[in-house]
């Protein structure tokens, strides 16, 4: 399915069309099992592109409503709830997490991010808030990581997503493994916005999955997103998948259903959502923290939040071995384009464009300049093991890796911001 909505001016609506053509053709190459695409501009949905199949054996086709694990996309949530938090006077940006997680207390820092776990100091301050939201904790993933910690952090705490654990337990588990780095010495893509979430909630005095769904999800009417599929709704969920490199084609890995919201709400990746949900936020943040008459954080915490909050020491620091902050930088939970034309190698957008991905292949970008809100959804399972960021590349064909690059230049050319 493709539809166009009509009315929106300066846009080449026919090479909007390029798009669903050239997503289908990865499909057919058998690289992705399907796409659910959304592109609104200037008060309407201009395209949407239901493309492929939500479930291989089944033959279920993708559909607007389908639903997808959107991993990270759940990390700008945590922080707009958080930032609502510091707006009622109940949290400030600088104030130690040991004010309310005494667990990260007397933390301890690797002599070397790679080296043995008992070669350690002291870290020379407490985490703060603001280190939580910039990923300038010290803390890690298992694989974002390389060397002993990294495989301590899988033996310690289970995998990345659906851990084992409880809040408190988690928590406390984390906090017995020394920091990679400082904090605040460098941004380095962790579980700070797990933490963040169990933070908010005892800070709040509820659960982190209460604290977001009645002050966020249920607000903005997002009422299919949440940290499990309910029974009613697994027929309408989409199937995860990967290249198995042994027939190399798509293998089911999807994760086994809940039969409850799961005690591990991960604030850093464990919502389940669709286009239109995640569009409600995404308006909301295009807003400037405003949508339909529901404001939930004020302009100005809006603003905090894309500002630039990396050093330009830090962002010459590789993320996951590539240049990722040529041409844009980290706010608050999002990255924003500082610079088109240096950001462009990776994706396309306008100066002050921001957003942030999931790893299972979804990602989202809201444009202030073109007043657009661009959404790209599959389910590709990534590797997320120990050590796994350095091998990214492996496990997926190119047609996969180079749909959605397709999807981002095919839009800003129809805007006449790119080249193809």
């Amino acid at each position: 399915m493709n539809s166009q909505a009509s009315g929106t001016t300066a846009i080449d609506m026919s090479l909007l069309g390029q798009i669903p053509v050239a997503l289908q053709g990865v499909v057919e190459a058998g690289d992705l099992s399907g796409f659910v695409t959304l592109i609104w501009r200037k008060g309407e949905v201009v395209q949407l592109n239901t493309l492929g199949k939500r479930d291989l054996a089944s033959g279920q086709p993708m559909t607007r409503d389908t639903l997808f694990r959107i991993a990270s996309m759940t990390k700008p949530i945590t922080s707009v709830a958080t930032l609502m938090l510091m707006e009622e006077g109940r949290l400030k940006l600088d104030d130690p997490i040991t004010k309310w997680a005494p667990e990260f207390s007397n933390m301890k820092v690797l002599k070397s991010a790679t080296g043995p776990l008992d070669e350690v100091y002291d870290a020379p301050r407490d985490i703060t808030i603001e280190d939580l939201m910039t990923h300038r904790s010290g803390l890690a993933y298992g694989f974002t990581s390389m060397g002993p910690i990294a495989h301590a952090y899988h033996e310690v705490l289970g995998p990345p997503l659906g851990g084992p654990h409880g809040p408190d337990q988690w928590m406390e588990r984390l906090a017995t493994l020394p920091l990679s780095y400082a904090p605040g010495e460098r941004f380095h893509y962790s579980h700070a916005t797990d933490v963040l979430g169990f933070l908010i909630g005892r800070i709040a005095g509820m659960p982190y999955r209460d604290l977001i769904k009645t002050r966020i999800l249920d607000p903005l009417g997002m009422t299919d997103t949440d940290f499990w599929c309910p029974p009613e709704k697994r027929n309408r969920m989409a199937s995860l998948y990967k290249i198995d490199p042994e027939t190399d084609t798509l293998k089911d890995v999807s994760f086994p259903h809940e039969d409850a919201s799961p005690a591990f709400c991960a604030g850093g990746g464990g919502l389940i959502s669709t286009a239109d949900d995640y569009l409600a936020f995404a308006r909301l943040m295009l807003n400037r923290g405003e949508l339909n008459g529901l404001r939930l954080i004020r302009p100005e915490t809006f603003d905090l939040m894309v500002s630039d909050h990396l050093t330009p020491a830090q962002r010459e620091i590789p993320f996951m071995g590539i240049p990722f902050w040529m041409g844009q930088t980290f706010g608050l939970g999002v990255s924003v384009i500082a610079d088109p034309e240096k950001q462009a190698w990776m994706g396309a957008g306008s100066k002050g464009a921001f957003g942030w991905p999931g790893a299972f292949g979804t990602w989202w970008q809201a444009d202030p300049e073109e007043d657009m809100v661009m959404i790209y959804l599959i389910q590709n399972s990534m590797e997320l093991g120990p050590e796994s960021a350095s091998q990214l590349a492996t496990g997926q064909r190119m047609g996969g890796r180079a749909a959605l690059p397709m999807f981002q230049k095919l839009t800003y050319a129809a805007l006449g911001k790119a080249s193809l």
